[in-house]
């Protein structure tokens, strides 16, 4: 992850109250059918989700947000904490990792399982990561990849699998990678540039061989999502040229110049990767995390109104813009690295310029989801006066609440998540996260919502359930105050209390909440079905 630069969730006798206050929600025309009799063979009582406009919601229960934080593998930044460690102390640096995003209410994790042209997965394409052993090729004993997605699942995470596409090495001497890493068998294929190795993306054979060794990943593993960052060609750095004239004089002649042609390089991987990726799994979404300024407006009449030192379409040759209009990814989230009073790049500025783009690729057919990427690193440090504050983070979501196509964030990194600087995390999630929270209906995968769960058995605060639509991929309970529930207690988070992976038919879930709590306390259980991409049932009463 690239650094900027300082710019840079009834009893019996509750049956009839139940089927009383469904009828006066049908008089306002709010759909909602409750049956004052529940025979063992009859339709479970039901509640319809309201129209996204019948109710009043509140912004600090968001229903539908996407909630993550990279777990980056490069380096040992994240995980594991370093290179060498048994498998069993990996699997649980791992596990401890995945139970903060539960902590949080976050609902999914990013985790990098390419780092450089190596793989946290046995592929056959590249060698084991040198981050998991000390030594590129060496087998760590299990297939991490495997196990980070079963854990993943277990808690209810969705896990995107992020890949760096283009970085072979972090020092410059081939001689140092696995004697069997395809950049040693095609020498070919690789630049040198400010002491680290890249595959040349103007070769068409290396965008065949990344999307190759990625897919490998996508069709062998039940990952949720693929994940970019922000490196296509890389930044300027010491400004030394990335030296590609031989590519460009063999595969560039129908451009204008090389800098169309880098251009349409990154594009054909972006546009190819997704077309092989909803041909195969089309649920698994394809997101991409950029610098955050596609170009300044002293550039181009469209861009941004700031004053960034690095723009992506210029420097990076990454037509960012272009991938969200055309719907090549699924969602788009910006590294929106500085302040909301950062005067070269405001946040709220570049917040809302994105919301504009996702917006304008909407009106052209294209439901492209807006993610932020948040600087947790910044946050709590002695530097900048404003990353001082211990509500910088909270404050960033309380900027975008106001943007409606805002619907989610992903934090920068994990050990920052965790280390709370200055009670930061603390304060973001005490304000935005204290319910859980469904991922929001993105991309281009086309279906509909599950069928309802299809019975709920309810003994004090203990459910049981049963749902046969294999499309549910995880299903939402609801708690409400009283003997009763109508559509508008769904419409937000305020009564969402748990989401739960779907491991087969039969379900069962005991409310901890509840049996620490006044017994006596009248409450109302539904529960939904919820797909994978966010698309979610009417909801099923629980009677009992």
């Amino acid at each position: 992850m690239k650094s900027p630069s300082p710019l840079p969730s009834i009893h019996a006798y509750q049956r009839v109250t139940a089927f009383i206050a469904a009828t006066s929600l049908l008089v306002i025309g709010l759909t909602t059918v409750i049956t004052p009799t529940t025979p063992a063979n009859a339709m479970v009582p039901q509640v319809d989700l309201p129209a996204s406009d019948a109710c009043p919601v509140d912004p600090q229960f968001k229903k539908h947000d996407f909630r993550a934080m990279w777990i980056a593998s490069v380096a040992n930044v994240d995980w594991p904490s370093r290179p060498g460690l048994s498998a069993q102390t990996q699997q649980a640096e791992l596990r401890s990792w995945l139970d903060l995003a539960v902590k949080n209410n976050f609902n999914a994790v990013v985790l990098q399982v390419r780092p450089a042209a190596d793989a946290i997965w046995p592929s056959p394409f590249e060698p084991w990561s040198t981050w998991l052993t000390g030594k590129q090729g060496q087998d760590p004993g299990y297939d991490p990849l495997r196990f980070a997605v079963d854990e993943a699942h277990k808690r209810n995470l969705d896990l995107h699998a992020w890949f760096n596409p283009y970085r072979v090495s972090m020092n410059a001497k081939l001689r140092k990678l696995a004697p069997t890493h395809p950049a040693r068998a095609h020498p070919d294929w690789i630049v040198r540039k400010d002491g680290k190795l890249y595959y040349n993306p103007g070769i068409p054979e290396v965008r065949e061989f990344v999307t190759n060794a990625i897919m490998d990943a996508v069709t062998k593993y039940d990952v949720d999502g693929v994940h970019f960052d922000d490196y296509f060609y890389p930044y300027p750095g010491s400004g030394r040229p990335f030296r590609d004239a031989k590519a460009y004089a063999a595969y560039g002649g129908a451009y204008a110049s090389k800098a169309d042609w880098r251009r349409a390089n990154i594009d054909a991987l972006i546009k190819g990767l997704h077309d092989r990726i909803n041909a195969v799994k089309p649920w698994v979404q394809f997101g991409v995390s950029p610098f955050a300024v596609w170009r300044n407006d002293s550039t181009h009449a469209e861009g941004s109104q700031t004053r960034a030192g690095i723009e992506t379409f210029d420097d990076l040759y990454a037509d960012t813009r272009l991938w969200v209009r055309e719907g090549w990814i699924d969602y788009v989230a910006p590294q929106i690295y500085w302040t909301r009073g950062f005067k070269i790049a405001r946040y709220g500025t570049i917040a809302r310029w994105w919301a504009r783009e996702v917006a304008a690729a909407a009106a052209l057919g294209h439901n492209v989801g807006l993610y932020i990427g948040e600087a947790t690193y910044r946050a709590g440090t002695k530097g900048d006066r404003q990353w001082r504050k211990r509500q910088e983070l909270s404050r960033h979501l309380a900027v975008t609440a106001g943007i409606p196509e805002v619907l989610g964030n992903i934090y920068f990194s994990a050990k920052d998540v965790l280390a709370d600087r200055r009670g930061t995390t603390t304060a973001l999630v005490q304000r935005w996260y204290t319910r859980p929270a469904l991922l929001p209906v993105v991309g281009d995968s086309q279906g509909s919502a599950p069928q309802a769960v299809t019975s709920v058995s309810r003994n004090g605060a203990s459910l049981n359930w049963t749902g046969s639509d294999p499309s549910a991929a995880s299903y939402a309970i609801y708690r409400v105050p009283g003997s009763s529930a109508g559509p508008c207690d769904l419409a937000d988070a305020r009564n969402l209390i748990a989401t739960v992976r779907r491991t087969g038919e039969a379900m069962s879930w005991t409310d901890s909440g509840k049996t620490s709590a006044d017994p006596a306390t009248i409450v109302t259980y539904l529960v939904t079905a919820v797909d994978r991409n966010g698309r979610e049932s009417s909801a099923s009463v629980a009677l009992g």
